[in-house]
C-alpha cells in the first residue's frame, strides 16, 4: 500500500468515526463540553487572502491540499465576513470580540505611521488570550501583531505568554532584520518591521512564511510536552505584499520599497499561497504526530478580502472596499468528535464571532464589563440550522458604509448608495433601492443608529489626499479615486 493509499484509508476511518459522534451531538453547542478536557486551539489567520484563493473555495489554477483537508475534516462557512476590509481593524475585532470602532485603535484603517502617536490595543482590555490564560491556557502568537508598538503595546501586554513575529503591518519575506528597517524607510520611518522574539528584535535568515511555520511546529511540540492546554495564534504575513515567492530572494534584494507597483504576478502569488498551505500542513502534521489533533480546534481564515492578484470570485471588489470581495473571506473550523466532517454552513458569521465561540469551547465566557458583539457559533457548528444576522461595517471616515440584514445589504461607496440581495445577486449588480424603498430606508436608518453607538470616525491627513498614491491607498487616507476605479466593472450606479 502506498503512502497516498494509507492516507486515504486513514482519512476514511477518521470521517466514519467522527461523523457518528458529531451527528449524535448535533445542535448542542460547545457548552456541554466545558467540564471535559479543555481543547487546544490553533487559530490560523492569513493576510489579504481572497475568498477563492484556496481550492476548496474555488481556486482552479493551483491546489491547497492542507487547507482543503481542514474543510474535508471540518466545517466550511460560505457566508463568512471580516469585520473590516483592512488589516488592524479586523485584528482588533478578532482579539476583543467586539466591533473595532469601540476602540480608538480600531478606528484606524489600518494602524500606520500616519496614526496618532501612542495608539494601540489597551493592555487593560480583556482579550481572547488573556481570558483563556485565566482558565489555565498557555498562549502564543506566532506572526503578525499590528495592534500597537513598543514600549506601550505588544502581544505580551495583551495576554500572550510568547511572541515571535512582527509588531507592525508588513515585512519583506527575506530581509526582515535590522537592515530591513533601515532600507525600507521611505516615505515613513519604520514602515517595514523586523522580527521580534518576545519584545526583543532578532534576525533570522529564511523565507518569512517558512520561519513562522517552523516556529509554530516548535510551539505545538512544546505544548505537547507540557500537556498544558494552549492557544496558538498563527497569524501569517502571507500573502500580503511585497509579492515574493520562496524562490524570489533576488527580487527582495532588488526592490527598495515595500510599495512596488511593478512587482509580483499571478505565478508569484500562487507560489506564496501554496507555500502558506505547505506550512499549514507542517502544523497539522505536528498535531497528528504529537497526538493532539483529536482534542484541538483548528480555525483557518483571512483578515479581509483579497488584493491585487487574489481570486475573489464570484464577488466584485477587493481589499479596502465594502463590496463583498473586500469582506467575504474563507473560514474553516475543525474539531474532531465535535464538528461533523465535510460540513458546509450557510450561516452568516463575522470575525468577532470567534472570540465568544472559542471561549465557550474552553468553558469560559467574555468579561461582563466588555460584552462581545459577536455570537457563539457552537450550536451552528454542531448542527443547528442557520439563522439571520444583522452586521454593520464602516470604512475610511464616512466614504464607505454597509449593513447586512438577512439577505439584504445596504452599501454606500464612492458617493453612491445601493441595496442588494447578496444571496441571489452575488456580484452586487442589481440595485434594489428604488424597488424596495422601505427596506432601503430602514437599513440606512439602522446603520445610522448603530454608528451613533460607536466612536466617531477620524479624518485622514490632507497632504496624502491625491489620486494614484499607493501609500494613500494602503494607509488610511480618505481618497475616493482608488475606490471608484474598481467599481467601473462593479455595480451599476
Amino acid at each position: 500500500m502506498t503512502h497516498n493509499d494509507q492516507h486515504a484509508v486513514s482519512r476514511r476511518r477518521f470521517v466514519q468515526a467522527t461523523a457518528a459522534s458529531s451527528l449524535a451531538l448535533a445542535g448542542t453547542g460547545f457548552a456541554s463540553f466545558a467540564q471535559e478536557v479543555k481543547p487546544n486551539i490553533v487559530f490560523i489567520l492569513a493576510d489579504d487572502l481572497g475568498y477563492a484563493d484556496v481550492s476548496c473555495y474555488g481556486q482552479r489554477d493551483y491546489t491547497t491540499p492542507h487547507i482543503d483537508r481542514l474543510a474535508i475534516e471540518g466545517l466550511k462557512f460560505t457566508q463568512a465576513y471580516s469585520n473590516s476590509p483592512d488589516c488592524s481593524a479586523t485584528r482588533t475585532a478578532l482579539i476583543t470580540g467586539r466591533y473595532q470602532a469601540r476602540l480608538p485603535v480600531g478606528v484606524e484603517e489600518p494602524l500606520s505611521p500616519l496614526s496618532p502617536k501612542g495608539l494601540g490595543l489597551p493592555p487593560s482590555h480583556p482579550t481572547l488570550p488573556s481570558l483563556l490564560k485565566k482558565v489555565g491556557y498557555g498562549t502564543t502568537l506566532v506572526g503578525k501583531w499590528h495592534l500597537g508598538e513598543l514600549p506601550d503595546f505588544s502581544p505580551l501586554k495583551s495576554g500572550y505568554d510568547q511572541f515571535f513575529g512582527i509588531l507592525g503591518c508588513c515585512a519583506d519575506y527575506f530581509n526582515h532584520g535590522a537592515e530591513a528597517a533601515r532600507t525600507y524607510v521611505l516615505p515613513f520611518p519604520g514602515l517595514a518591521h523586523q522580527l521580534h522574539e518576545q519584545e526583543v528584535p532578532v534576525e533570522r535568515h529564511g523565507y518569512m512564511t517558512n520561519l513562522l511555520g517552523e516556529r509554530a511546529v516548535q510551539t505545538v511540540e512544546g505544548y505537547a510536552r507540557s500537556r498544558q492546554p494552549f492557544l496558538l495564534s498563527l497569524h501569517f504575513t502571507a500573502p500580503h505584499w511585497p509579492w515574493e515567492g520562496p524562490d524570489d530572494e533576488a527580487e527582495s534584494k532588488r526592490i527598495r520599497s515595500l510599495f512596488h507597483r511593478d512587482g509580483g504576478s499571478q505565478k508569484t502569488y500562487a507560489a506564496m499561497v501554496q507555500n502558506l498551505d505547505a506550512n499549514i500542513g507542517r502544523v497539522l502534521q505536528a498535531l497528528d504526530a504529537s497526538g493532539l489533533a483529536s482534542n484541538t480546534i483548528v480555525v483557518f481564515t483571512s483578515d479581509n478580502g483579497g488584493e491585487r492578484f487574489s481570486h475573489n470570485w464570484p464577488f466584485t471588489g477587493m481589499k479596502q472596499e465594502l463590496l463583498e470581495g473586500g469582506i467575504r473571506i474563507p473560514a474553516i473550523v475543525r474539531w474532531p468528535g465535535r464538528i461533523a466532517p465535510g460540513t458546509v454552513s450557510e450561516q452568516v458569521m463575522i470575525t468577532m464571532d470567534w472570540m465568544p465561540t472559542l471561549l465557550a469551547a474552553a468553558g469560559t465566557s467574555p468579561d461582563p464589563a466588555y460584552p462581545s458583539d459577536g455570537e457563539d457559533l457552537g450550536p451552528i457548528m454542531t448542527g443547528r440550522a442557520p439563522h439571520p444576522r444583522k452586521l454593520y461595517w464602516r470604512y475610511k471616515a464616512g466614504s464607505q458604509r454597509a449593513i447586512r440584514d438577512g439577505d439584504r445589504k445596504y452599501l454606500q461607496i464612492a458617493g453612491n448608495e445601493f441595496l442588494f440581495d447578496v444571496v441571489t445577486d452575488l456580484r452586487e449588480r442589481a440595485n434594489l433601492k428604488d424597488r424596495e424603498k422601505d427596506v432601503f430606508e430602514r437599513l440606512k436608518s439602522d446603520w445610522e443608529a448603530w454608528a451613533a453607538t460607536m466612536l466617531p470616525e477620524r479624518s485622514r491627513p490632507a497632504p496624502y489626499n491625491h489620486p494614484g498614491n499607493f501609500l494613500a491607498d494602503h494607509y488610511g487616507v480618505t481618497n475616493p479615486a482608488p475606490v471608484a476605479a474598481p467599481l467601473a466593472s462593479g455595480p451599476a450606479r
